[in-house]
Formats: structure tokens, sequence, C-alpha cells
């Protein structure tokens, strides 16, 4: 984990922005929304609850990325929880990589087609309303973040994905868990049984920037181009969960 730490940092810091990124809003950069001050994952035992909790310099969520008009190339911005669970923990198949809960809005496209975040009737609307989704990220040094949502190809029939998935080829489920933010914090609230009651794992937490390519096969379908804050500084993934 070191390792692959090391090498996201020299990418974040040294690397020039590559074109694919080019619809990131400049303004993220230095937002004191996305610069983040702690993170928590909390088990209510009582409820059998886990509250992943993200604090900010500024207004949690309150900014969200600008409609690019199509879905190649465009932006998705995120609040991201890396963590030690295994794919299997969360409903995917046996794989690679790390999994992560992270938080998105992305206005251009609606990836949780069972769910109607902003209550209308239309199922198909809501992309930019902040939602989770699970994870498994991979290295990828096609891009500045050095990180990408983990690809398969579509016809691998021992690939098995959450029956709430997106139905992308790429290791992601939408779960369909309420993202909460107000003031200074951002959060969401996961039964642990759809963690596979796992209630101890270590995690770390980063702000990025993420950008979809549907045309060009030599980069992610979902890469990471910026990260803007890191909790830990490294990406160690040092903290782990209390209880209450």
């Amino acid at each position: 984990m070191k390792q692959l730490s090391s090498l996201i940092l020299i990418f974040i810091f040294t690397l020039p922005v590559f074109s694919q990124g080019k619809n990131e809003d400049p303004t993220f950069k230095n937002s004191s929304n996305l610069k983040i001050t702690n993170a928590t994952v909390v088990f209510d035992s009582r409820l059998q609850q886990l509250i992943f909790t993200m604090e900010t310099e500024g207004l949690a969520g309150e900014v969200t990325p600008k409609p690019y008009g199509q879905m190649d190339g465009a932006p998705v911005l995120g609040y991201v929880f890396p963590t030690t669970l295994r794919p299997e923990d969360v409903g995917f198949s046996s794989t690679e990589g790390i999994v992560a809960l992270a938080f998105t809005s992305h206005p251009d496209f609606d990836d949780t087609p069972l769910w109607n975040e902003n209550n209308d009737k239309n199922y198909v609307n809501d992309g930019v309303i902040w939602h989770p989704h699970w994870v498994v990220l991979t290295q990828d040094t096609r891009v500045l973040g050095g990180l990408a949502v983990k690809q398969f190809n579509p016809n691998d029939e021992n690939v098995v994905l959450p029956p709430t998935n997106p139905r992308m080829p790429m290791y992601m489920d939408s779960p369909g868990y309420p993202v909460i933010n107000k003031g200074n914090t951002i959060k969401v609230v996961v039964p642990a049984y759809r963690m596979s009651n796992k209630t101890q794992f270590n995690f770390d937490a980063v702000t990025v920037y993420m950008q979809v390519n549907a045309s060009n096969s030599q980069y992610p379908m979902l890469g990471v181009y910026n990260v803007y804050s890191i909790a830990s500084g490294d990406l160690s993934l040092p903290y782990s969960v209390s209880e209450n």
C-alpha cells in the first residue's frame, strides 16, 4: 500500500493535466469545500449502522460540477473513502483493488436508476444530487490521479456485481444510501449487513475530480484526474472505525 500511495503522490504533484481531464472546473483546486479537515467512520452498535463522515474547511458538498452536455467527457466530483474492505464484503466477486465508498455528483448522467434522490418521481434525472457508490479502485498511471475504477470484460461470466449495480462494465454499485451534507460535513449511513457485518477496517478520505471516457480505449472509463485533498496526506489508510 505504501508503494502505491507513493506512486500516486508522484503523479499528483509532477505530471501535467491530461487533455482527457479538460472539463474540470478550475475553481475546484482551491475550493475550501473540498479541503478535508477530518474523517471518521463510527459503528453504532445499537442501530447496527456505520456512519461515514467527512469534514471540510468550507461547506461540504456545496460545489458540484457544471454540465458538459454529454456522457463522454462528463465531469464527476467525489468525496471518497478508500478502505481495507474486500470486494466480497460489499457484494463484488473477488478481485484485486481498493474498495472505496464514493459520494459523487455528476449532472450529465444518472447511474442510480433504482433511486429517486430528488423525489420528483423521475428516476433518471438526478445525477447531480450527491449519492454513494461502492467501487473498486485500481492503479492506473494513464491518468493524473493514478487511480481508476476497475473495468472488466462484459462477457466475463466470473464477474459478480451486487444487484443494485448501474449495469456498467466496472466494479461499481449504486447502493442507494442517503448522502447528507450540512455545513462542513458530508456523510452517509450504511447498514452493517450491507457490508457483510464488517465493522472493523482501516480507511482514508480524499476529494477528487474524475471524468468519464467513452471514446478513447487508451484511457480508463472512469479515471481520477485530480486529487484535491487527502486526509492522511499520503493515502496510507491509517484510520480505524470507532464504536459507540
